[in-house]
């Protein structure tokens, strides 16, 4: 296998632990507070402490499938109420699609819960609009709730969704709440409903990190967790100081194994762009000597790129 696959394969693998790695960083309990402070109504102006209470068990990340049918547990034999998202068939449906992560909230009352699902972006796809597959996401929400959170034609139990997209890389900061408005068309009719059972909320990540200022409170919390360029202890020295948030022992491991990612993303993608230049080079006449020293890179180093190119397109 050549040098250039072997370094791409390895960029690869190293992405796919750095989206784990942000998937379990904003699924800690102390940083969704601060997100839902921040994006739903019931919790604006609380203490983030004080929301962490209302978060019930621990997050699912990356094991409740999107596909319809999916999503809940399927009942058993006797027809008994299901209970909980479908996580049984996480190792044998590999190829599914998972919400990155999802929850339940009460509510301060104690009796009513909502259902939070957040999602993590690079940046914002090109192949497709993303706030279509936002939508989707907080409709499989929705229609998934049947048999698992109401029964028959109870749709009054059903719950509130907020599907959270955290997308970087973008050229601002920005937040919009996309959700349900009733427009009197024809009359004055009030039709009786629930408004507020769809939510999207999407956050917009600009390169930059945002400066400590209220308004960009949470882009700054986000943007310092997810960047690849500050390092552990300027990444929790602006939880810690910032954000009066404990810097617990999982917390910290995954800042640092954050931090030790990206730093692999980067000199793999250097090692790639690397191979490239040594190859173009070499297919306009240098010598593997004249490469060397072009490029400061050693002549063993420089051979072995060039052997391996041979031999794969041998």
């Amino acid at each position: 296998m050549n040098t250039e696959i072997k370094n791409t394969i390895k960029a690869t693998d190293r992405d796919a632990q750095y989206d784990e790695s942000a998937k379990r960083l904003l699924g800690q309990k102390s940083i969704l507070a601060h997100i839902l402070v921040k994006t739903v109504e019931e919790f604006k102006g609380m203490n983030p402490k004080e929301v962490v209470s209302f978060i019930e068990g621990k997050p699912y990340i990356s094991i409740v499938p999107v596909e319809p049918g999916l999503t809940n547990k399927s009942g058993d034999a006797e027809g008994q109420r299901i209970i909980g998202f479908n996580t049984e068939d996480a190792e044998i449906n590999e190829g599914l699609v998972r919400f990155d992560i999802i929850f339940y909230v009460h509510m301060k009352d104690g009796l009513s819960q909502i259902i939070i699902n957040v999602e993590a972006q690079k940046d914002e796809p090109t192949g497709y609009q993303i706030l279509n597959r936002a939508i989707f996401y907080v409709s499989r929400l929705i229609s998934s709730q049947k048999e698992r959170d109401f029964v028959n034609t109870n749709y009054d139990d059903l719950k509130s969704v907020y599907s959270i997209w955290v997308c970087m890389n973008m050229d601002e900061n920005s937040m919009n709440h996309v959700h349900l408005t009733n427009d009197k068309v024809i009359g004055s009719y009030i039709w009786k409903g629930k408004l507020n059972l769809l939510n999207v909320v999407m956050i917009g990540l600009s390169k930059e990190l945002a400066k400590h200022d209220e308004k960009y409170e949470l882009h700054r919390l986000l943007g310092a967790l997810l960047s690849k360029e500050l390092t552990v202890d300027e990444k929790l020295n602006i939880i810690e100081s910032e954000y009066d948030i404990p810097i617990e022992e999982d917390l910290r491991k995954d800042v640092s194994v954050m931090c030790n990612l990206s730093q692999g993303i980067k000199e793999d993608g250097i090692a790639i762009g690397e191979a490239r230049i040594i190859m173009n080079m070499y297919n306009n006449g240098f010598t593997a000597e004249q490469i060397a020293a072009a490029t400061d890179k050693g002549l063993e180093d420089v051979e072995a790129i060039i052997k391996d190119k041979e031999l794969e397109l041998a």
